[in-house]
Parts: structure tokens; C-alpha cells; sequence
């Protein structure tokens, strides 16, 4: 799904809840509580998925293949198509009837949903707001969605179904027996709708300035649903949010678009020669081998295209193989460039198709993302099995197999903001990533939004780290979630909830797992471990159907660590983490009684100055020490831009300055208690020191402990989070020190997203400087996602460009 940033809380219609239960064995107590074990939270293990987390010995799956003819009606807006398919039962169970999804019914006035929020009369509309009204209580047929115009099996003969809203159930002329396989036809049409004005992830965008429409045709065929041995039918309807959950299965897809559109695409395509001049498959074939992207279809050839538009037709042919859906996007505006990369011994060709209006963005930096992500990603899970990777610029954030629609336009001069550089970056990463989370490992995103969006969010921003180590990543880093974690309980809900009932959907389903996975890499299990851990999960469920206990149980099965305490406090509930330093107990009698902190200076600044963040993460810091790892910016030259100079003082800008005030905030007092005689008498070197914690917030976490010593040095203890098992409220610790220790500071990474760092302190060092945080600008130029507009310091800049 589109790419969701941190500093946006997303807020819909309030709904109930309903989500795992988070059951307490003691409830009563101060114990026994957040260390039990998830027990029968977690499903039952059984001979399809076991108790370690693994495929059982019996694991099924259903398949379905596709074989799809269309039509694209430029002119009247409309997609024609049939398609046979054969579906395969590979479950023990009988069946007497299928379900496949209608998408497109979403749009439609009578065939949605009819999933509503609470509304409001507004006190100013618009026009067209008044005609997106008009039907939406189901009296009026706006003429949107699918249009079946025939449903036979292989012979020829009709089949009976039933259309309830977005999904349709076909009936089974005889019961389809384990093993069995059913092939059958259907015939199909819709209007294609504006993407720009309606929403949703397909459609078109017209382009006024000449003449011309970007077309991304997603969910645009009847598909089947997953049967599953968790579930049964997964048929929940299709409100827009909720994603897909999909069979897995081979597509032979032929595509009729006008003779000059460009059509990317799920899969390869198998007719190059015939639809390619032969100046453009000799590109093509060049960047095959190409070190750095290649244009296979020029700037110059997509304006001549727009000038002109033709009348003829093509048909572009593609296969894919072992794929749970396909996507296509198609235009003559579209430039094309490509490369080819060696990964595992296989070429992959990473591609990009983008306007015009995206040029210097997308074609310094998009394809290269692609290829960094995947290999990235192959890293960190399995290695990318598909041939191909793309990336199309669309205004959009959508994530489909072998393709994704992104966002990132430059101004009219061809310049762009800082902001609109980085968003588009961590969009393609992104969506690009998706092909791992949920593509290949398939879990049910109508369900569990988390376990792609959050699986994938995570691997982004490993991913945006190694990119570049100066990359502004907004999600993943602990600190970025807390003024999420702080937000009052009624506004929240646990991960494990389903996705049609979350308010936040961007902080719950995205930044919230991955934040809770970069917290358990760097904090909790340690990379090595947690790395060799995922990257088993990846593999038992690549190709397969994951469920969250599949997931917990794989990470502890392969890592020999007790984590149900994380899941049952991260996933399953809605405390915070507020640790609290709550006194210390001195045993060295010249210990000074209380500090106070110095007050902070104002600072001044240039404005816009370089998009760093404020504050360096333990991942930032442990990548740039780690010898083994080369960032992608470093590696590749050609990723220099003004603002990689910006950022290392190599450029600089002449604009109006402005400053930003910055106080400081004195710390609490605390008393101390002096050591008896005898005690001075035995211990005279030593330095002693009780730590007091309380857990304000709820949410159990390990305690890091920093100190600073009178002779400057510094030290880190790591407490484990088991240190609260027995009293989940209160702890202690007690160190002997060689040392004066002057300062005590916990959590001094902001490794744990402690949403209250006031009470974090004790001694002479005081609560860091209050740091800004910008919300993403998106939309600014209408509805235009990705645009840059208005003066950026790369149009005043002094550096190079």
C-alpha cells in the first residue's frame, strides 16, 4: 500500500475494535502477567503449520492460473477482457462454490462495500463533491465497477453466481474433489475511472498541459480468493483499506493498447520484437547488460509521442510464473530506461517508467532503487526470485508483483525540494520492497494490514539506511514513535487488530511493527541473531500463506530466545514505555546532593537547512562502524546530487535565515544517602549506587543504563527486560562503581520509544535539546502526490547540481 509517513496520524470513521485478545494469567497481580507465555493466544499448532513455526508436513495451498485477453478504449475510457481460469484444489476439503473478488465494484454506488463511516453536513462543498454524494446510499447506479457479460465453465455451458458487493461466488456444476482442477471463462467490463478525483489504486490521470492519459490498471480482473487451512474462503469485502489476500498461480496476459503507448508490467513480456521499434529493442537488449540505466525509450521519444498520439493498436504479450496477482501501467508518455543486475547467478532487469514531468528524478535515481532494493532485501530475507523489478512514477504509492506505482515530480524548471528527493526515494524503496512483504512471503493483508505493510516498513529502512547513512528514514528508529505511544488509550489499538477497524492506520499498521522489529534487532536479540532468525521466517514462508503465530514462533524457534513478553506487549497491547529513573541511593558521602542543568542557547540557522535527522540512531551509528558495510551513495558517484553535497557542507545556499529557539530544561533533584563509617573505613575506593525504575508506562523493555564518570569516561549497561518478571511495576539495581559517577541517563540512544525522557535523568546531565519534526508535505500541488513546488535551495544553490 501507499507509502504512510511517520509524522501523519491518519484518523477514519471510529469503529469497534476487534483484535486478539491480549488474555492475563494474573490479572489482579503486579506479576505473572507480561512474561506468560502466549499460550492458546497463539493458534494450535497441528500437522499444517507446527508448534517451531514451520510448514507442517501436510501444508496445502490452493492455485489458480489466468489466461487474460483485454482491450484499453483510450478514447471512451474503458477495459474490455476475458480470461479463462484454472483452479486448482489442492485442500482435503470438498467444494460445492468459489469466491473471486470484483474490485472495481469499490467505485460503484450499488456494489460497494457498504462499509460507512459517520459523516457531517460541511459548512462549504464543492460541485464535485456533490455529484461523489449523489448515489453513495445505494438509490442511484453511478455505472462504475465490474460488468460480467458472460460466466461459462470449459464447454461452453453457463455457470450460476451471485455478486454480493465486491466479491462474487460462482456455483460448481459438480463438487470440485481434492486433487480436482476446474477451468471456466469469464467475460467482463468496466468504465475506467479518474484516479485523481475518485481515488482508489487504478485508473488513469489525465494530463490538460497536453493532451495525454497515464493509465495503472490494478485489481482490474476478477481473481480468485485464498482458501486456506486457517480460514476457509477469505472473502471479507473490499473496502479500500484492507488490502489482498491472493492464490498463487501462472499468468499469460495479452494487452490491445493504442500503437504508441509503453506498457509495464507483472512479468516478461514474450513479444519485445514485434511491439519495439528495432532501435528500442536494441536498447532494450543493451541494457540487459548495461552497468547503469539505459533509456529504451527516450525523453525525446515520449514528447514526439504526446505531440502525436496514433490511432493504431498493438497487443504486448507477458508471462508471469508463480505469481498472487498482475498489474500493468500503460502510456505514451512514458520514458523507459533499464539494467540489468546479477544477482544469485540470474540477470534481473530493473526498470523505470515515468512522465516528463519526473525526468530528473526518476531517471538519476529511480532504477537504481530498484536494483538497491533488491538486493538489499535479498539480503536480509531470500534472493529475488522473479526476472524482473519496476518502478513506475504514477503520483500513486501501490505495490504489485514485479511492479509498483510511485510518486516524485520535479518543478517546471526541473528542480526539487529536498523533501520531494527523499519522499520519492523512500517510495520506491518501499514499494519496490513489497515484492518480498507480501509478494513472495504471501500473508493475508485484508486481515493483518501489519505483517506487510510493518514486515516491509521495517526492511525499508534498513534498506534507506544503507542507501545512504544520511538518509532522513521516519520510520524504524524507536525515538520516531512516541508521540504516537503517547497518544491517550482510547485513541489506540494493538497491532493484532483487524485492518478495517484501525483509526491510525499509518502508525499502527506500519510504523509501529517496524519500529518493534528495529527494537528487537538492535536492542533486544542483537543483529546476528535476529537477522539469522528473519531470514528463516522468509524462507519456510516464501511462496506460502504466514500467519502471525508463524511468524512468533519462527523468530524464537530460531533464535533460542523467549519473546512471547514482546509480542504480548508490542503486538497484542496499547502501553507505552515510560521507564522511569526514579531516585538513586549515593553511597559515597561526598557525593553532591542535586545539579541543575545549564540553560540552552538559542540557535540561528540558514533556512531549509540539509534534511538530516537531528538525532543519530544506534543503527545509523553502528552501520557507519562497520567495515563490512559500503553505503549505495558512496559506492555509486553518480547518486551525487546537490543535496548529498548539502548535507556534507560541500554546497551551501544564500537565503533568508531564520532561527529556531531551542531551551533546555533543568532536571529533577534527587537526595542522596552518605555511606556509614565502617562503610568508608572498608570501601573507601569504591563507589556505590542503587537505581530505583518504575514502570509508568505499562510496556515492559530492557533498562540501558548510561554513566558518566567525574573523569569524563562514560559507560553501558544493558539490563534485559526480564528484570521486571517478578514485579511489573517496580525494580532495582544496585552497582559498585571504581568511579564517581556525576550523571545517570537511561535510555541514552532512545533505542526503547520511552515516551517520557524527563524522568530518564539524574545528576548534572539534563534532558536533551527538543528537536523538530516536520510532517511531510504531500499533495501540495492538488492532487498531485510527490510534487515539488515553491523555492527549494537547489534553485538559490552555490554548489553543484
Amino acid at each position: 500500500m501507499k507509502r504512510i509517513f511517520t509524522g501523519i496520524l491518519f484518523v477514519m470513521g471510529t469503529v469497534g475494535a476487534s483484535f486478539a485478545q491480549d488474555i492475563q494469567n494474573n490479572p489482579g497481580s503486579n506479576h505473572g502477567n507480561k512474561f506468560e507465555q502466549l499460550g492458546t493466544i497463539l493458534s494450535t499448532p497441528n500437522e499444517q503449520r507446527t508448534a517451531s513455526g514451520a510448514p507442517g508436513v501436510k501444508y496445502w495451498q490452493q492455485r489458480a492460473d489466468y489466461n487474460i485477453k483485454c482491450e484499453l478504449d483510450e478514447k471512451n475510457l474503458k477495459l474490455t477482457g476475458s480470461e479463462t481460469i484454472t483452479y486448482f484444489n489442492n485442500s482435503p476439503d470438498v467444494l460445492t462454490y468459489i469466491w473471486l473478488q470484483l474490485d472495481e465494484n469499490q467505485h460503484n454506488t450499488l456494489n460497494n462495500s457498504n462499509y460507512q463511516s459517520s459523516s457531517t453536513m460541511p459548512k462549504q462543498t464543492t460541485t464535485q463533491n456533490i455529484d461523489r454524494s449523489v448515489g453513495r446510499n445505494g438509490d442511484v447506479d453511478n455505472g462504475l465497477g465490474d460488468v460480467i457479460t458472460k460466466l461459462t465453465d470449459a464447454t461452453g455451458k453457463k455457470l450460476a453466481y451471485t455478486v454480493n458487493k465486491t466479491m462474487m461466488r460462482v456455483e460448481l456444476p459438480v463438487p470440485l474433489k481434492s486433487g480436482q482442477q476446474f477451468i471456466f471463462n469469464i467475460d467482463w467490463t468496466y468504465k475506467i475511472t479518474d484516479r485523481m478525483t475518485i481515488g482508489g489504486r487504478g485508473g488513469y490521470e489525465y494530463f490538460p498541459e497536453d493532451g495525454n492519459y497515464l493509465f495503472t490498471m490494478t485489481q482490474w480482473y476478477p481473481r480468485l480468493c485464498v482458501y486456506s487451512d486457517f480460514q476457509g474462503w477469505q472473502n471479507h469485502q473490499f473496502t479500500g483499506r484492507g488490502e489482498f489476500a491472493l492464490t498463487f498461480g501462472n499468468f499469460h496476459v495479452q494487452m490491445t493498447v493504442p500503437a504508441d503507448h509503453v506498457i509495464g508490467s507483472t512479468g516478461e513480456c514474450i513479444n519485445y520484437a514485434a511491439v519495439l521499434s528495432p532501435e528500442k529493442f536494441a536498447r532494450y537488449n543493451k541494457a540487459k547488460i548495461s552497468a547503469e540505466p539505459v533509456e529504451v525509450v527516450t525523453l525525446a521519444d515520449a514528447k514526439k509521442a504526446e505531440k502525436a498520439p496514433s490511432a493504431a493498436k498493438k497487443t504486448w504479450v507477458f508471462q508471469a510464473n508463480n505469481v498472487r496477482d498482475f498489474a500493468w501501467g500503460s502510456s505514451r508518455k512514458f520514458v523507459w530506461d533499464a539494467m540489468g543486475i546479477k544477482l544469485n547467478g540470474k540477470n534481473i532487469m530493473c526498470m523505470s517508467y515515468y512522465g516528463k514531468e519526473a525526468y530528473n528524478l526518476y531517471r538519476k535515481y529511480s532504477t537504481r532503487l530498484v536494483a538497491h532494493t533488491i538486493k538489499t532485501y535479498s539480503d536480509f530475507s531470500i534472493p529475488y526470485t522473479y526476472p524482473v523489478a519496476q518502478s513506475v512514477e504514477a503520483s500513486n504509492g501501490m505495490e504489485y508483483p514485479m511492479i509498483c506505482f510511485n510518486y516524485g515530480r520535479t518543478e517546471k524548471d526541473g528542480t526539487y525540494s529536498e523533501g520531494t528527493k527523499n519522499g520519492m526515494i523512500g517510495v520506491v524503496i518501499h514499494e519496490v520492497g513489497h515484492n518480498f512483504y507480501p509478494m513472495i512471503i504471501n500473508s493475508d493483508e485484508r486481515q493483518w494490514s501489519w505483517m506487510d505493510e510493518g514486515l516491509n516498513s521495517f526492511v525499508e529502512y534498513l534498506a534507506e539506511e544503507l542507501w545512504d547513512n544520511k538518509f532522513p528514514s521516519k520510520k524504524g528508529a524507536a525515538y520516531t514513535m512516541v508521540d504516537y505511544m503517547k497518544l491517550p488509550k482510547n485513541e489506540l489499538e494493538p497491532i493484532m487488530s483487524n485492518s478495517e477497524n484501525i483509526v491510525r492506520f499509518g502508525p499502527n499498521a506500519y510504523t509501529k511493527p517496524a519500529t518493534g522489529l528495529n527494537i528487537l534487532r538492535e536492542t533486544i536479540m542483537g543483529r546476528k541473531l535476529f537477522d539469522y532468525a528473519f531470514k528463516e521466517y522468509a524462507k519456510r514462508w516464501a511462496f506460502k500463506h504466514p500467519t502471525p503465530a508463524d511468524l512468533f514462533r519462527t523468530m524464537e524457534d530460531a533464535s533460542g530466545e523467549d519473546l512471547d513478553w514482546f509480542w504480548r506487549g508490542w503486538f497484542y497491547g496499547t502501553d507505552p514505555v515510560d521507564i522511569s529513573l526514579d531516585s538513586v541511593k549515593v553511597g559515597k558521602a561526598d557525593l553532591k546532593d542535586s545539579y541543575s542543568a545549564p540553560k540552552g542557547n538559542g540557535v540561528t540557522a540558514k533556512v531549509a537547512p540539509p534534511s538530516v535527522n537531528s538525532f543519530e540512531d544506534i543503527s545509523k551509528i553502528r552501520n557507519r562502524t562497520d567495515k563490512n558495510i559500503v553505503f549505495q551513495t558512496d559506492r555509486d558517484t553518480a547518486t551525487h546530487d546537490f543535496y548529498w553535497k548539502y548535507a556534507r557542507g560541500l554546497a551551501g545556499v544564500d537565503t533568508v535565515k531564520f532561527a529556531n529557539m531551542i531551551k533546555a530544561q533543568s532536571p529533577p533533584t534527587f537526595e542522596t544517602e552518605t555511606l556509614t563509617a565502617d562503610d568508608k573505613s572498608k570501601y573507601g575506593s569504591k563507589y556505590f549506587y542503587q537505581l530505583n525504575f518504575s514502570n509508568k508506562g505499562g510496556l515492559v523493555m530492557p533498562i540501558i543504563v548510561e554513566f558518566k564518570f567525574a573523569d569524563g569516561t562514560t559507560s553501558i549497561d544493558r539490563i534485559p527486560a526480564q528484570i521486571w518478571r517478578l514485579n511489573e511495576k517496580n525494580c532495582s539495581k544496585f552497582y559498585i562503581q571504581d568511579k564517581e559517577v556525576v550523571s545517570i541517563k537511561i535510555d541514552p540512544m532512545r533505542e526503547t520509544a520511552d515516551i517520557d525522557e524527563t524522568n530518564n535523568f539524574w545528576g548534572k546531565s539534563g534532558e536533551p535539546s527538543k528537536f523538530q519534526v516536520f510532517k511531510q508535505k504531500i499533495g501540495a500541488n492538488g492532487p498531485v502526490r510527490g510534487q515539488s513546488t515553491g523555492v527549494n535551495p537547489m534553485q538559490v544553490g552555490t554548489g553543484s547540481k
